[in-house]
């Protein structure tokens, strides 16, 4: 539990933050941004701040964002598929985020149920309005822009699973990939999910492999970032596995810190120096106690952790690593 001195530091580090953001909105007056650019600004804040306040009460229980066509009919196997995977997933602990729409949303808030799920709407002129199972609850908000909307599905998820759809389906997937690929978001499971003996998905994998592995767009560790399957179950077992022994890392002091549910033994954290010696770039993988940093995030004070100076640039290797300690 934080102490006092814990808890004034960090209502102090909130002040200064606060101000900042004051500051930086006082400077845009003479920046010369004009009065579209103004609204977009203070629209997209708004949008933020009722972002955080509606996720705010469930920040401890982890979530997985979902996505999917709209288009998709009730009575198409992918629906059923979209609607079966968010039930288990819920009845093992999790949450699920949505669009809000119809369509493979509306089966995944259906699986899921209203109570274990979210609605993140976008405002358009056709398609996105709340499906019925999460209209008026207050775990659903709508935004104006794609932009603010796509920051809380990663932020808030601990897993994202795909299923087939259109040209939006697609750009939240790359850009997943790609904020876990470049280390802009913490490192978590992504599941594109087909039906059984199902090709859509397959269809991507070869392309990726093809166009992108083999001409060294991508390296083949990046391949490690993700898992297509035509197995709900599978899926779900990606996902709850990658949590059984990690819990969660964040850098402090130039180390990458990653913590853990139960304690790596020594010599593991020996045999996992020598073989991801090619990621730390000075040391070893070695247990620690908790940064001082760290105290801005007391409910993780308590668990066991490692550090080492990872190189921050291949971060399928770092998968790998997470899921060798989640062997241990």
């Amino acid at each position: 539990m934080p102490n006092v001195r814990d808890t004034k530091r960090h209502q102090t580090r909130v002040q200064r933050l606060v101000d900042e953001m004051l500051a930086t909105a006082r400077a845009l007056e003479p920046s010369g941004a004009n009065i579209g650019e103004l609204k977009l600004v203070t629209r997209a804040l708004e949008e933020l701040r009722a972002g955080f306040e509606m996720f705010a009460p469930y920040r401890e229980v982890r979530k997985v964002s979902t996505f999917g066509s709209a288009r998709t009919l009730e009575n198409d196997p992918y629906f059923r598929l979209a609607e079966q995977f968010s039930r288990v997933i819920a009845d093992a602990g999790f949450m699920v985020i949505t669009g809000a729409g119809g369509g493979i949303m509306e089966a995944a808030q259906r699986g899921a149920g209203r109570e274990r799920s979210f609605g993140v709407n976008i405002r358009l002129p056709f398609e996105q309005h709340a499906n019925p199972i999460i209209h008026g609850d207050p775990k659903l908000r709508s935004f104006n822009y794609f932009f603010t909307r796509k920051l809380f599905f990663v932020l808030e998820s601990s897993a994202v699973v795909l299923f087939p759809g259109g040209f939006g389906t697609h750009d939240e997937g790359y850009e997943t990939l790609t904020l876990i690929q470049t280390g802009k978001c913490q490192m978590m499971p992504v599941v594109f999910l087909d039906q059984p003996r199902g090709t859509y998905w397959k269809t991507w994998q070869r392309y990726v492999e093809v166009h992108l592995l083999r001409r060294g767009m991508i390296a083949p560790e990046d391949l490690r970032l993700f898992l297509v399957t035509d197995d709900c179950g599978r899926a779900v077992e990606e996902i709850t596995r990658f949590y059984r022994v990690y819990h969660s890392s964040r850098y402090v002091e130039e180390q990458l810190v990653v913590r853990t549910l139960t304690a790596v033994p020594a010599p593991r954290l020996a045999e996992l120096s020598a073989e991801f010696a090619d990621i730390i770039t000075s040391g070893a993988i070695a247990a620690c106690q908790p940064f001082a940093a760290e105290r801005d995030e007391p409910r993780t004070l308590h668990l066991p952790r490692i550090a080492f100076h990872f190189d921050r640039h291949h971060y399928g290797r770092l998968r790998m690593l997470i899921d060798r300690i989640n062997e241990v």
